[in-house]
């Protein structure tokens, strides 16, 4: 990871577990990474605990429709039930794990946002964790799902991290370090 490394969070306007988001954005921008936020919208993110407590509100720097996946050296996909239930709905969203998994730059993924790697086709072959009631619908994208607080698979050309839920973050943070040391910088910054 450099300073010059920059990391796309990508969520909705309503439901996204706070922590999901909100710990690793600060962690990496602690680090000096940039981290943008798109939304579906450009206004306010009003982020959940435990999918139905407030939490935070947020403000995006983008909506989903304005960012370019080549700009960016990681995708960071948060969870909360409702924001990912949503998420995979959105072609953007959708276009953009694509583009990350096509350009074998790494996607970090945690709880429920696993769902958006099947919603795009790309859970196929990869061995990956999630909130538990995921399972299935990932075993059936054709993810190999284990029970872990940290799962790191490079196969297919690109690096995935993920985590299962909110308790997982220590270990989840430490995967997307990982990951972003060994990316290749996006738009050929050095790195």
């Amino acid at each position: 990871m450099t300073r010059d490394s920059k990391a796309l969070a990508i969520v909705t306007n309503y439901g996204v577990e706070q922590d999901e988001l909100l710990v690793p954005l600060r962690h990496l921008r602690d680090d000096g990474v940039q981290v943008d936020i798109a939304a579906v919208e450009q206004d306010d993110i009003r982020t959940l605990v435990g999918d139905k407590d407030p939490g935070e509100t947020v403000r995006p720097t983008h909506t989903l429709g304005e960012v370019d996946a080549a700009d960016y050296d990681l995708l960071l996909i948060p969870g909360g039930t409702i924001n990912a239930d949503t998420l995979r709905l959105q072609d953007e969203a959708v276009e953009l794990v694509r583009a990350f998994s096509g350009t074998g730059r790494p996607i970090a993924a945690i709880c429920h946002g696993t769902w958006l790697l099947a919603e795009a086709g790309v859970a196929d072959g990869k061995r990956l964790t999630s909130y538990p009631s995921l399972r299935t619908d990932l075993t059936n994208a054709g993810a190999a799902w284990t029970d872990e607080p940290l799962v790191e698979d490079d196969s297919g050309g690109w690096p995935l991290v993920t985590s299962r839920n909110p308790g997982d973050l220590e270990a989840f943070i430490r995967g997307i370090d990982a990951a972003l040391r060994r990316a290749v910088p996006a738009g050929g910054r050095a790195g």
